[in-house]
């Protein structure tokens, strides 16, 4: 459908009103989106000063990092129900709520360790220290599975097919500022916040023997006491973004309404999905719907599956890049934060024209520009870790592009389920997609963390390379699938009309029956 002709028959008062509150709510929720990844990606910065202070390995991250990934994306898919039932916008500000308590309860972890085991080193401590912060990021994980659902139900209220790709690609930018606010505030909280303690041996040789590092080499000494010089500022990397989430969720509540409807504006013409309700207001067939749009869609479990290579090639470059930068690049952590601040900056340019690209060259059909944007990611990763050697900025700009790349298939998976599984399942059909993404995310953390510290960090990117050609395998697969699933769900309801007219003629007969 032209884009001129989705408002017709509209007032233009009423069109008007409409586009006023389709702006606001794509900006609040973008905003409070981008919080909710304020509040997440601010571990990826925290993590070296973590190691250098408590000797925590690559591994033990790995592993938190992993079970917090699938926790998060089973927390997804049980909340993709959980909003199709009660206000979306609730539910995210809930959400964002307890992702700042959560963030408080991580700054605290060392108070919290030391309270319970009675002291403030060795091995019982640190074992300990791991244990509270897995427990606080699993449950911030768990909490931010609450965030995505209700805008996969919102945004496709308030924005046509048509336009998806387009505008809720530009929504999708809210990961990229989130997460690269998260990395540059938290790296400049971590190069100029905290105690002095450099003049202190012991920490210079504790932090020396924690990174195995030899302190007689210049250039070693010069990377223990940055971390010397900044004591304890990895608590301020949780404590600030935790403020910033209760405002955050205040901002939610108050600026997003749920559907058109909830204000008095009538649905978008185009995405009636021919769902005619009873008289409680309720559909019978809910079960069945699902079933035909999500459970027994083949375009929605394709999507599913590239999902889990599109994670794998993102966070590992996203929760592990600060660590790669510093340990085989040998950046500062100021200047690994704005390496990867650099990589998101560019994923948000990339995440529009993903969205743009897809509506004005592929009809809508975003699985196609997912494909592209999939190859392109692996060529320029290819790039950075084959060619060590290039200029420093040379390696950071073949990062960004590929930052500028891999976002569009993060953003346009959203936006495909969405379209394929209608605005009434289009929640539940991303929380399936997520749990896929995380499980993703899940084989990263842990793969890498593994393979890090078996192998080194040139064999990590091998990996995430050959993932990502299986990726744009998966996206090929689909090339010939439709762009959306609303004709789809129009033949499902129309048949269980058919269905159900059979039932109450059989009824009526059998009643007919009787009464003679």
């Amino acid at each position: 459908m032209a884009k001129e002709n989705i408002y017709a028959g509209w007032k233009p008062e009423v069109v008007k009103q409409f586009k006023s509150w389709q702006l606001r709510t794509i900006l609040v929720s973008m905003i409070g989106y981008a919080i909710y990844y304020f509040v997440r990606k601010n571990f990826s910065i925290a993590m070296p000063g973590l190691t250098a202070q408590y000797g925590i390995s690559n591994t033990s991250f790995g592993i938190v990092i992993g079970i917090g990934s699938l926790i998060y994306g089973l927390s997804r898919f049980i909340n993709g129900f959980v909003v199709d039932k009660y206000s979306a916008r609730a539910v995210m500000a809930i959400g964002l709520l307890l992702c700042a308590a959560s963030n408080f309860a991580f700054g605290f972890g060392v108070n919290i360790s030391s309270w319970i085991t009675g002291v403030d080193a060795g091995p019982d401590f640190i074992n300990m220290l791991v244990l509270v912060m897995a427990v606080t990021i699993i449950l911030n994980q768990l909490f931010q599975g609450v965030g995505y659902p209700p805008c996969a139900r919102l945004l496709p209220s308030w924005i046509h097919p048509s336009e998806l790709a387009t505008k809720m690609s530009i929504w999708n930018t809210s990961h990229s500022i989130g997460a690269a606010l998260a990395v540059v505030v938290c790296g400049y909280i971590m190069g100029t916040m905290g105690r002095d303690l450099s003049a202190d041996p012991e920490i210079i040789n504790r932090i020396a023997s924690n990174l195995n590092l030899d302190p007689s080499v210049a250039k070693n000494m010069e990377t223990i006491k940055n971390y010397a010089m900044h004591w304890d500022a990895w608590k301020w990397c949780f404590w600030l973004p935790g403020c910033l989430a209760i405002l955050g969720a205040a901002w939610l509540y108050f600026g997003l309404r749920d559907d058109p409807r909830s204000v008095g504006l009538p649905e978008l013409p185009g995405t009636n999905t021919g769902k005619k309700e009873t008289k409680d207001g309720k559909s019978p067939s809910r079960g069945k719907f699902l079933k035909a749009m999500v459970w027994t869609n083949r375009w929605i479990w394709t999507l599913c599956i590239a999902n889990v290579f599109v994670y794998v090639m993102r966070m590992g470059i996203l929760d592990w890049g600060p660590k790669f930068l510093t340990e085989a690049r040998h950046m500062s952590i100021e200047d690994a934060a704005w390496s990867v601040g650099a990589f998101e900056i560019f994923a948000i340019v990339g995440t529009i024209f993903a969205g743009w690209a897809t509506d004005h060259i592929f009809k809508g059909k975003a699985h196609r520009m997912c494909f592209v944007c999939m190859s392109c990611a692996v060529a320029f990763m290819a790039i950075f870790i084959l060619f060590p050697e290039l200029p420093m900025i040379v390696s950071i700009v073949m990062l960004a592009m590929a930052g500028f790349f891999i976002y569009g298939p993060q953003a346009l998976i959203g936006i495909a389920s969405a379209n394929h599984a209608t605005k009434e399942a289009s929640a539940t059909a991303n929380g399936l997609a997520g749990i896929f993404g995380y499980v993703g995310s899940f084989l990263s953390a842990i793969g890498i963390g593994i393979v890090a510290d078996h192998w080194g960090w040139n064999m990590v990117f091998y990996i995430i390379i050959g993932v990502g050609v299986l990726g744009a395998i998966t996206f090929v697969s689909m090339w010939l699938a439709p762009r959306d699933g609303y004709e789809r769900s129009n033949k499902f309801y129309a048949q269980q009309e058919k269905d159900q007219a059979i039932v109450n003629e059989l009824n009526n007969e059998k009643n007919d029956l009787s009464n003679f």
